[in-house]
């Protein structure tokens, strides 16, 4: 009978000096490289709502938050509240959720954004980054929202405690901003309809009308529409500093009902409140 020799444990072969070492071949690099990108691109279109959320809140320094975030980044739903800022105890939220719906292009970024209450038809912004700035662009619309949304904003609207309904309609609006300077076009028209307020019995007091329009120069413009407060006055951006002159009086009828509102919104001066910002 021949023997065989005993099985012995194999050993790899040692690499001779000076051999190249290894490399994995073309298609599975290009596998890993696939892998890696598929795993990104899902983590991305992923990504959740309170993402956002909390990007709104940060860059509007509290005043704008989106509570109880739902969905993705790019297609969500929270609630929408205004406040004063960080430490701010008034707040004001909108009934229902805001809605919202972000497509990238090559043109730059869509938002779309619905909130039953307010916004039909859905309205529609375009965000377009540019050799050292961006241009957001609103797609001419109408609105209509509740003035009780600005008491959550703070001082002095939290001390009028405005109530009635504001219908805002734009057209061309696009704000630009260029080697960190905003530029503003277009323009922005809002009507406050029967607004009153807790510091006078006299509900309503009146409608007004504002004009914001766009240019080298933004101005604001504050006319009466109908009522028994009467408001007017103008104002401009210097720079990023809006410096408004008005004035406001009551009918001769209602003086006693809106005195005490004319004492708080303004400087006295007979019977006219002369009211000014950014002086």
């Amino acid at each position: 009978m021949r023997l065989r020799p005993p099985l012995t444990p194999t050993t790899a072969r040692p690499r001779r000096a000076g051999a190249p070492a290894r490399t994995p071949s073309p298609g599975r690099r290009w596998a890993w490289a696939g892998a890696l990108c598929g795993a990104l691109l899902s983590a991305v279109l992923g990504a959740p709502a309170r993402w956002l959320a909390d990007a709104v809140q940060q860059l509007s320094h509290d005043q704008v938050q989106l509570l109880l975030p739902r969905g993705t980044v790019w297609n969500g739903s929270a609630q929408l509240v205004l406040t004063g800022g960080s430490g701010s105890q008034d707040r004001s939220t909108l009934p229902g959720r805001l809605q919202w719906q972000l497509q990238p292009s090559l043109q730059g970024l869509g938002l779309s954004l619905s909130l039953p209450c307010c916004t039909e038809p859905t309205l529609q912004i375009r965000l377009s980054p540019n050799w050292g700035g961006a241009t957001v662009q609103v797609q001419d619309h109408h609105s209509h929202w509740p003035a009780a949304l600005l008491n959550g904003l703070g001082t002095p609207f939290n001390t009028l405690q405005v109530q009635g309904r504001l219908e805002l309609a734009s057209q061309g609006l696009q704000l630009q901003w260029i080697a960190g300077r905003a530029h503003l076009d277009g323009q922005l028209q809002i009507e406050a309809r029967d607004v009153s307020s807790r510091l006078s019995t006299l509900k309503p007091m009146g409608s007004y009308h504002v004009t914001l329009q766009g240019g080298d120069s933004p101005t604001l413009q504050l006319n009466t529409l109908e009522g028994s407060l009467l408001l007017e006055g103008q104002g401009q951006w210097v720079g990023s500093r809006l410096r408004f002159e008005g004035a406001a009086q009551a009918a001769p009828e209602h003086e006693a009902a809106l005195d005490n509102l004319l004492n708080i919104i303004g400087r006295r001066r007979g019977a006219r409140s002369i009211i000014t910002l950014g002086s």
